[in-house]
């Protein structure tokens, strides 16, 4: 055999040996690349039938291999199958994490397992209904003139649209009554952060306000379902509001928090409304969703009307609240400097 036709022997021994699977067959018995080449035509003959066990050595083990990947899988569909008829009957099904972030459990005060979980037995509270719903902010200067015209006007196209159907009504109402809050807190948070400075609690009193606007909408959610085309509406009047309103607070707070406290008025007559409707039975006094129950602390055959009653009452709430750091604004001072109202409502 010639030094050529050795030559490429090696070459397709090595080539295996390199760039493919190196079985046990063909590590077992290592060979020297001298007997290789010299071994003449018996040398080749032998390199030859090697390599074609070395082949069929590693194409019966990754036969082997695919054979226990499949049953692997099976395995693995029949697991996830009993795991998923095992579960079936469970209503709320345990998240795994890496964190160990476990929910708490908690109960209320009569030691029943917690059901809520936007809010918890500590956030619950019992509405002042006491308070004057018939206190208004008379416009004196220009700036309040236009705040109070303002919120004139927002009205009309609300009365034209809902009419009387106030269920509708309070939950549009309250998808707008919660941003200013979240806006106001979200500014006063960013300036905190800028200025290196305490908000003196208006922070919290902002997002608190925010938080408590969107737990009327989800009781109201309980009483009316919106329709496509009113959930349509949600989506364009909020992200009006939004913007219009978020430029308006940089632009002049205390404008920004007299038009909400103008707006939290509006709002006390349209709940006042809402209450004289079901007092004359042409709305259903429906028995009160759970969650108003548990969130106002409510008796357990409290009706619609005990709900709308304690919204109203936080609304009157609300009104003072921005009415009030208007003024603080109006007389040339900041919110931090005088104490945030905290647990007003």
């Amino acid at each position: 055999m010639s030094s050529r036709a050795a030559g490429s022997v090696l070459l397709r021994h090595l080539g295996l040996r390199v760039f493919g699977p190196v079985s046990s067959a063909a590590a077992a018995t290592p060979r020297s690349l001298h007997a290789i080449a010299g071994g003449g035509e018996r040398g080749a003959a032998a390199v030859w039938v090697r390599l074609l066990s070395t082949s069929a050595a590693e194409a019966k083990e990754e036969a082997a291999a695919s054979k226990g990947n499949a049953g692997s899988t099976a395995a693995a569909k029949a697991e996830a199958a009993e795991a998923a008829k095992e579960g079936e009957g469970k209503k709320s099904p345990l998240v795994s994490s890496y964190w160990g972030i476990e929910p708490s459990k908690l109960v209320n005060k009569e030691g029943v397992e917690w059901k809520w979980s936007c809010f918890r037995p500590w956030e619950t509270y019992k509405a002042d209904t006491s308070i004057d719903l018939t206190r208004h902010h008379k416009p004196k200067v220009l700036l309040d003139k236009i705040a109070y015209w303002t919120v004139k006007s927002l009205r009309v196209p609300t009365d034209i649209f809902f009419q009387r159907r106030y269920g509708c009504r309070a939950m549009m109402l309250e998808t707008v009554a919660a941003v200013p809050g979240m806006v106001g807190g979200m500014l006063l948070h960013l300036r905190s952060l800028r200025r290196f400075e305490h908000s003196g609690g208006w922070i919290r009193v902002l997002m608190e306000e925010a938080e408590n606007e969107r737990m009327h909408l989800m009781t109201f959610m309980e009483v009316a379902k919106p329709k496509w085309y009113e959930r349509a509406l949600v989506l364009a009047v909020q992200g009006v509001f939004f913007n219009a309103y978020f430029f308006g607070y940089l632009i002049s707070p205390k404008f920004a928090h007299r038009v909400v406290g103008y707006l939290e008025e509006e709002a006390i007559h349209s709940y006042t409304e809402f209450l004289k409707d079901i007092e004359a039975g042409k709305i259903e006094n429906v028995p009160a969703p759970a969650i108003a129950i548990d969130y106002w602390q409510l008796p357990a055959d409290a009706t619609l009307k005990d709900v709308v009653t304690v919204v109203r009452a936080d609304e009157a709430h609300h009104r003072d609240v921005n009415h009030f750091a208007s003024d603080i604004h109006f007389q040339g001072m900041e919110l931090k400097e005088a104490p945030a109202p905290l647990g007003y409502h």
